[in-house]
């Protein structure tokens, strides 16, 4: 996801995206653990968007 993309969502909008993307990483690590993902990169990608999320909630809490 990109951070523009991000940007113009509500904060409504990006806590569900967080929470759907929390969920997705546990999943994606369960199927990590049991050997059947098919690439860990995956689960590189969704960190790094679930931190974009967090950090864009972040800011929008901090300035009001």
């Amino acid at each position: 996801m990109k951070a523009a993309e991000l940007r113009d969502m509500d904060l409504e909008g990006l806590s569900q995206t967080v929470r759907d993307l929390e969920e997705e990483l546990f999943k994606l690590r369960l199927q990590n653990v049991t050997h059947q993902l098919e690439s860990p990169i995956i689960i590189r990608k969704l960190r790094r968007d679930l931190a974009r999320c967090r950090t864009i909630l972040r800011e929008r809490e901090s300035n009001g």
